[in-house]
């Protein structure tokens, strides 16, 4: 059964089709947080590493293009229609909440509050959203975010590629390391935000 999968999706990554997947799936992910982009950048990453295919670099570039465009889609969105969208957010929901506290991150550290941003689920539009709704600065929006687009695909595609040389000749398990490896850091990371909101207050 694994092979069949493996081989199943061996197929795929070899033609040019998965550049278009990655590209569409991570501009989505810009501004549709359902899509899980970093699933799919990690189990690139894995192939790269255990097949050679898709190239590690090419991964990198597909995954930070698809990325920068969908943050700025987002961005749009937020200029033109930001205070219908923070109309619709029910006082007190957790969405509310990371808009408003996006909003006064933005306010006191822009560029890192992007940067940061897109390594948290949800937060990467909440604060692409805030910065268009509140006229935050193209220019500068376009700089922080192609920072902000390409080390996460590097620390997405990277960990993927950890994955694939530790299994390669199981690049099924390879992914499920580079996933739980994503999964792990991100615990640690919201702990360790957690504390750091705690001592300010």
């Amino acid at each position: 059964m694994n092979d069949a999968i493996v081989h199943a999706v061996e197929g795929f990554v070899s033609t040019p089709w998965v550049h278009v997947a990655l590209f569409a799936i991570a501009m989505l992910d810009g501004f549709f947080p359902v899509v899980p982009s970093e699933t799919l950048v990690i189990t690139l990453g894995v192939f790269a590493a255990s097949d050679g295919e898709p190239p590690l670099v090419a991964v990198i570039l597909v995954a930070a293009g698809g990325a920068f465009v969908g943050d700025h889609i987002s961005y749009a969105i937020g200029r033109k229609s930001g205070e219908r969208v923070f109309a619709r957010l029910r006082e007190g929901s957790r969405a509310r909440r990371v808009h408003d506290r996006v909003g006064r991150m933005l306010a006191e550290r822009g560029g890192l509050v992007l940067v940061v941003a897109r390594y948290i689920p949800g937060g990467r539009t909440a604060a692409t959203l805030t910065t268009g709704a509140t006229g935050y600065p193209r220019r500068l929006f376009t700089r922080y975010d192609a920072v902000a687009a390409a080390s996460w695909a590097v620390y997405s595609a990277c960990l993927g590629y950890a994955g694939g040389a530790a299994f390669e000749e199981e690049p099924l398990y390879g992914v499920g390391l580079g996933l739980a490896l994503a999964f792990t850091i991100t615990l640690v990371h919201e702990g360790v935000r957690a504390l750091w909101v705690r001592r300010r207050r």
